[in-house]
């Protein structure tokens, strides 16, 4: 699953809530920021899973306004064994 989040989402530790929730379901993949402001997520996990995922995607961190969650279910490319923030 790769999702795309926006609002205000950066710089109010919006990736490690996101990361704290992988964690807590047991997904893994990856969550960077984007230049154009927005927080791309890559998840794999079970369906029913990465849907409760989802939710808390919408949630966001204390200080986080989502605006947007755009949800593309799609099938895995590369297996990842933990859930990383990446800094790029």
């Amino acid at each position: 699953m790769q999702s795309v989040v926006s609002g205000e989402v950066q710089n109010v530790a919006y990736r490690v809530f996101v990361q704290d929730a992988a964690t807590l379901l047991g997904v893994t993949g990856w969550v960077k920021n984007e230049s154009d402001g927005t927080v791309l997520v890559l998840a794999q996990g079970r369906p029913d899973t990465l849907k409760d995922f989802v939710e808390y995607l919408h949630e966001g961190s204390l200080l986080a306004k989502v605006e947007a969650v755009a949800v593309d279910w799609q099938s895995v490319k590369i297996v990842y064994d933990d859930f990383s923030i990446h800094h790029d």
